[in-house]
């Protein structure tokens, strides 16, 4: 006796339909499971029988062959517990099989036929709905997850014999409702505010142009000066994702198991920060089946790497492809597979060894050549890739003993806002999502430079030494300033302050 069910495996952040046959034939008992299961799948023989068994359920004592479809892809996870179940009482005539064809059914069983929730769920919803399919069978735990994707209709139960009561008598249970829009706009921020960092206007000014155009940012200073302050700041003046900007970063934390209220969107955007120990694969991400590393889930927020200089030089070459291309692809002999990619990179480091080189009251105690040394670390290509080059001075006395409240992250997010918006409305429907994405052409068409603006950057290229990639970054940075002044054209001024943002990128 034979039946099939259909449930899905992750390939990065998508998934493939997986169909799962189960034959019930004469023979000595046993269970056998073909179709490149790993071990957690080939366990599930054990942990299946005795769920049945407990659940009061009559497990067939004769030749299961279990058939895991397509052959030739690896499976992975417990995910595949629940659809063997199902498969199991289904060819043995214990539940109704007329509605396995319509739904996905994904879960790990506990052996008291309890239902545990699995990760990915939201992506392997993403990709029924993409499909075709009717509706997902998942643990409860997972059922709001699931229920955010639109046009899909969702069961969650808590135990195996729900998911055979609901497929004996369906009209019996209701699919769970969930509007992922409205619990959207429902969250709001509640991060670290601007108005508590004291002086620091110009690192201010830069975090806001940061923020408006999603520029790369750097902070250089002595230690104390409030770098890592500043940087911590910068998720709370960003844009609120859109709808489909959550969708994408909760199904990347959901594949990678990090979804701590599961069934609500990811509301507020990721800032991620790596330890300087990272290694390559952690940040990238990797694996022999590839998981999302650091970058891809700090995908549409911040990256923050504290102590840049302290990171290995080869760990940050691992940044250099994703930083222009928005997108990370990590090839293996079995597959290979692409991760988003789309962060702001924010990062922070000492001018020299010992901290202090150009303090005004440390004197600093590193010889010139330990300072080359230090910033050999730190590759021109990768430089050239950060837009904002900022020196963070240290306070004054009389800045650290009073207690101004500066300006607060709800004002400035919404100049940026609106900076964002006039970005978007010039792109319409084109490819960049702003300033930052510009290729050549849009430069061409939204960056065009009058005779004073021209002479002023030639200047800064033959004076600084930038490279062809540094100057269309600071007519990128100058398009967002004007932006923020809601200038149509670049004007003089717009490239004079972006270019003193790369005033650092040379120091040694």
């Amino acid at each position: 006796m034979l039946a099939r069910i259909w449930s899905a495996s992750l390939i990065g952040i998508d998934a493939v339909k997986v169909g799962v046959e189960v034959d019930i034939a004469g023979g000595l008992p046993g269970i056998v499971v073909v179709g490149l299961p790993d071990i957690a799948v080939q366990e599930s023989k054990e942990r299946v029988k005795a769920a049945l068994k407990n659940a009061g359920y009559a497990f067939p004592m004769r030749r299961i062959v279990i058939n895991l479809t397509p052959a030739d892809l690896r499976k992975e996870g417990p995910s595949f517990d629940l659809p063997v179940s199902i498969g199991i009482l289904a060819a043995s005539e214990q539940v109704n099989a007329q509605l396995l064809e319509d739904y996905l059914f994904l879960g790990e069983v506990s052996l008291d036929g309890g239902l545990r929730s699995v990760a990915g769920v939201l992506a392997i919803a993403a990709a029924a709905q993409r499909l075709g399919i009717k509706g997902l069978v998942v643990p409860a735990d997972n059922a709001r997850e699931a229920a955010v994707v639109k046009g899909l209709t969702v069961y969650g139960f808590k135990h195996v014999s729900e998911v055979a009561d609901f497929l004996n008598e369906p009209e019996r249970y209701e699919p769970l409702q969930v509007d992922g829009l409205a619990e959207l706009t429902r969250s709001h921020f509640c991060g670290l505010d601007l108005k508590d960092v004291k002086g620091q206007a110009h690192a201010r000014r830069a975090l806001e142009v940061a923020a408006a155009g999603g520029h790369n940012l750097i902070f250089v200073g002595p230690p104390g000066s409030g770098k890592t302050m500043l940087a911590r700041r910068l998720p709370g003046i960003l844009p609120p994702l859109s709808f489909s900007e959550a969708l994408e970063v909760t199904q990347i934390h959901s594949v990678a198991g990090l979804l701590k209220d599961r069934g609500s969107l990811v509301s507020d955007r990721p800032f991620r920060s790596p330890h300087h120990s990272a290694s390559g694969p952690s940040l990238v991400g990797g694996g022999s089946f590839p998981r999302p590393g650091e970058i891809s889930l700090a995908h549409r927020g911040v990256l923050f790497l504290d102590e840049l200089t302290e990171f290995k030089r080869d760990v940050l070459e691992f940044l250099r492809q994703p930083l222009e291309d928005g997108h990370v692809t990590i090839s293996r002999t079995r597959q290979s597979v692409s991760f988003p990619a789309q962060f702001t990179l924010v990062a922070s480091t000492n001018p020299c060894p010992c901290g202090y080189f150009g303090d005004t009251i440390q004197p600093c105690t590193c010889k010139p050549k330990a300072r080359e040394q230090y910033w050999a670390r730190l590759s021109g290509p990768l430089m050239d890739r950060i837009d904002l080059q900022v020196a963070v001075n240290r306070l004054k006395p009389e800045e650290i003993t009073q207690q101004p409240i500066g300006e607060d992250s709800v004002s400035v997010r919404k100049r940026v806002q609106v900076a964002r918006d006039r970005a978007r409305t010039r792109f319409q429907n084109d490819t960049p999502r702003c300033n930052s994405d510009m290729q050549s052409s849009h430069l061409r068409q939204w960056c065009l430079l009058d005779n004073a603006t021209r002479t002023l950057l030639e200047g800064a290229i033959r004076k600084l030494g930038l490279s062809a990639r540094a100057t269309d970054r600071i007519l990128k940075v100058a398009r967002t300033i004007a932006d923020l002044a809601g200038d149509e054209n670049l004007q003089t001024h717009h490239v004079a302050e972006a270019v003193q943002y790369r005033t650092i990128d040379r120091m040694q």
